[in-house]
């Protein structure tokens, strides 16, 4: 798909469903999608792979508060694709066959169940996910950066293709379970009998014994290395915000699925400018002439510096607005501004000819603050207490 539909709306559940309310949506959705019911279908099983991407975020309360306040880039601008792209049937069956209770078969569709010795049957290691911090100057943050990093992570063995076997095929199948990785067992209960699937405890569900093992990796099918990874960072991102790269964890056991890397946005302070959301902040102290006769006055802006027009008669307090100076929203919803906050600077000691300068100005009326600027001064000190 090209554009990625809302979770919520992929699953037909509310913003503010509960963890049960979104795995029963899924349930309804998987079964309604399933390969084995809608054989051949292919909007159907693409369909079925939306569901089970909606769901592996929706589930995990660190993934939804992500993707609530970023929307999809919080969990993929950076991986190049999400969940259910990057992974295959099998993949899907594999990690959420529990759902469905490890019951053999799946409805009666042709036989190809979660939990029996069909589809679902075997076990697939999954690889733990890896945390790291990047650094943004707010330059970086305003166009977005592509960033290279060295992680220190298991990769696949390449000696034995990651399946650890030393010659790549030393495995025998597993005589408990005959090579589906699960045992299943019929009990007669009052409504009959009742069939349920479990890992097979030979194998842990993988349906193979390995003859002999790698001598690089122990068996393993995973060694401790380096990789060079480029992470993309999209425009607009914030301090403590966490964008994933499928895949990009440590790799599993013996061929099973990587997790994920998990980039943790900071922020690097900038000399000048305050970031507010989207906005910039910056604090002006113009001399006491400029205010008073006017004049033009350079700022700095995040890529750059502009010239700000300052009007006669300028006051303390004051801000001054540039439209789209700011930073841009995660999501492509619009542009911050830069804010300029006006300050008058005081000098902290004058010599004797500016002292009777400033003592003649003192005599002046014109000098003396208006009711006007008083009130105006009075209402911003209230709100300060509001």
């Amino acid at each position: 798909m090209s554009k990625k539909r809302d979770y919520y709306e992929v699953l037909g559940v509310a913003k503010s469903a509960s963890a049960e309310e979104i795995k029963k949506a899924y349930r309804k959705k998987a079964i309604e999608h399933h390969p084995d019911r809608n054989q051949g279908d292919a909007k159907a099983e693409e369909k079925f792979k939306e569901a089970a991407e909606a769901y592996e975020v929706l589930r995990d309360e660190n993934k939804r508060a992500r993707y609530d306040q970023f929307g999809h880039a919080g969990l993929s601008g950076a991986a190049g694709g999400g969940f259910g792209g990057g992974m295959s049937m099998d993949d899907i069956f594999s990690q959420f066959g529990d759902i469905f209770g490890g019951f053999g078969g799946f409805g009666g569709f042709g036989g190809g169940g979660f939990g029996g010795g069909g589809r679902g049957g075997r076990r697939t290691n999954r690889g733990s996910d890896l945390r790291v911090k990047v650094k943004l100057s707010l330059k970086e943050i305003l166009n977005g950066v592509d960033k290279k990093i060295k992680v220190k992570k298991y990769v696949s063995c390449s000696h034995c293709k990651g399946n650890g076997s030393e010659n790549g095929d030393s495995f025998n199948t597993c005589d408990t379970c005959k090579g589906s990785g699960a045992v299943t067992r019929v009990t007669n209960t009052i409504l009959g009998q009742m069939q349920t699937s479990s890992t097979c405890p030979t194998c842990d569900g993988e349906g193979k014994i390995i003859t002999k093992k790698c001598t690089h990796c122990t068996g393993e099918g995973v060694i401790r290395d380096e990789e060079i990874i480029t992470m993309q960072i999209p425009a607009g991102v914030a301090e403590g915000m966490q964008l994933s790269m499928t895949g990009k964890g440590n790799a599993a056991r013996r061929g099973g699925i990587s997790g994920d890397l998990l980039i943790v946005v900071e922020e690097e302070q900038h000399p000048d400018l305050i970031r507010d959301e989207n906005d910039i902040i910056y604090n002006l102290f113009l001399t006491f002439p400029t205010a008073a006769l006017g004049g033009s006055v350079e700022v700095p802006t995040i890529d750059g510096v502009a010239k700000v027009k300052i009007d006669p008669g300028t006051q303390p307090g004051k801000v001054l607005r540039l439209r789209n100076k700011g930073l841009p929203s995660v999501q492509g919803y619009g542009t911050g501004d830069l804010l300029i906050n006006v300050n008058v600077y005081v000098p902290e000691s004058v010599s004797d000819k500016e002292r009777k300068i400033l003592e003649g100005w003192e005599k002046s009326s014109n000098f003396e603050p208006s009711k006007n600027a008083k009130k105006t001064v009075f209402s911003k000190f209230r709100k300060m207490f509001d």
